[in-house]
């Protein structure tokens, strides 16, 4: 693959942890900023998964997946509960936000990570 075809922008970022004294490392209350993992606005290859019976119902709401692949350069770390930020502008207003539901996957002897990850809407 060559670095043209990598033509989106995204940002991985971790879940906030803060170490508690008495109890040690505990996730963040709701609310807190995620931190960034990596470098931010990093170039990627978002490629979309062909379509299929995505859509499901949950407690009378309509919930429809996006799944897609995200490849990136290597990378060591990224884990499932992670989420991938798509910044398809030059502000926030156009952002995405995608979790990691599989991977990752290393392509080649440490040249590419593929991640799936997916966007849902209600």
């Amino acid at each position: 693959m060559r670095s043209g075809q990598m033509d989106r922008r995204i940002t991985i970022e971790r879940p906030p942890v803060y170490v508690d004294p008495v109890y040690g490392p505990q996730t963040a209350p709701a609310g807190t900023p995620w931190d960034v993992f990596g470098v931010a606005r990093m170039p990627a290859q978002l490629m979309d998964d062909l379509p299929s019976k995505n859509e499901r119902t949950e407690g009378a709401l309509k919930i429809a997946d996006r799944p897609a692949r995200v490849r990136i350069r290597y990378l060591r770390g990224i884990t499932s509960d992670m989420r991938v930020i798509l910044h398809d502008g030059p502000d926030e207003s156009g952002d995405q936000v995608f979790q990691i539901a599989g991977g990752p996957a290393e392509i080649g002897r440490r040249e590419w990570t593929e991640i799936t990850v997916k966007a849902y809407s209600v």
